[in-house]
């Protein structure tokens, strides 16, 4: 079977520009290939560590170039989790779902503990919030929808208190506009 070759519109054969296989193309440095990734978006060590392990480098030299990170301010968990926490209750997130996020990038549960102190998020009206979003602001019509609403909360992150909460006074305003 005769083999494609893309051609460009005057008839020649197009040059493949060199990918990560190419041996004529230099292996990039663990620590430059670690600043890239915090030149685009902040980052945690262990996400850092995952992703250059995926590209081929070495623990060590890894570990290395991310303690040099850290030693020049580059990389800090600190920082990228403060990010993160305040990204994340824009979005609409609850405190549950953040807490399992930030432990996923290997922090501690008292240092999250502080940064969800720290946020002051009102979570019950982030709650309302993203019920009103999502459903708008007529009440639910029967407890299978609030059911829904509850569990779409739940998912969001929010704690079962602040869910109940916010899906009976939804019912709670409905009964007043009867009256």
């Amino acid at each position: 079977m005769a083999r494609l070759v893309r051609v460009m519109s005057i008839g020649r054969p197009m040059k493949r520009r060199p990918g990560r296989d190419d041996p004529a193309k230099p292996q990039r440095s663990a620590y430059d290939k670690a600043l890239g990734l915090l030149a685009r978006r902040e980052h945690s060590r262990k996400e850092l560590k995952t992703r250059l392990r995926q590209g081929g480098y070495e623990s060590e030299e890894a570990g290395a170039a991310i303690d040099r990170l850290g030693a020049q301010h580059y990389q800090d968990d600190g920082r990228f989790a403060e990010v993160l926490l305040r990204s994340r209750i824009a979005q609409g997130y609850g405190p549950m779902r953040l807490r399992v996020e930030l432990k996923s990038h290997g922090l501690t549960d008292l240092h999250i503990r502080e940064l969800l102190e720290a946020a002051q998020a009102d979570w019950e009206v982030s709650a309302a919030s993203q019920l009103r979003r999502r459903y708008g602001s007529t009440a639910a019509a029967d407890p299978a929808e609030r059911a829904r609403r509850a569990q779409f909360l739940l998912r969001r992150g929010f704690a079962a208190a602040t869910v109940r909460s916010v899906t009976h006074a939804d019912l709670d305003e409905a009964a007043d506009e009867g009256s």
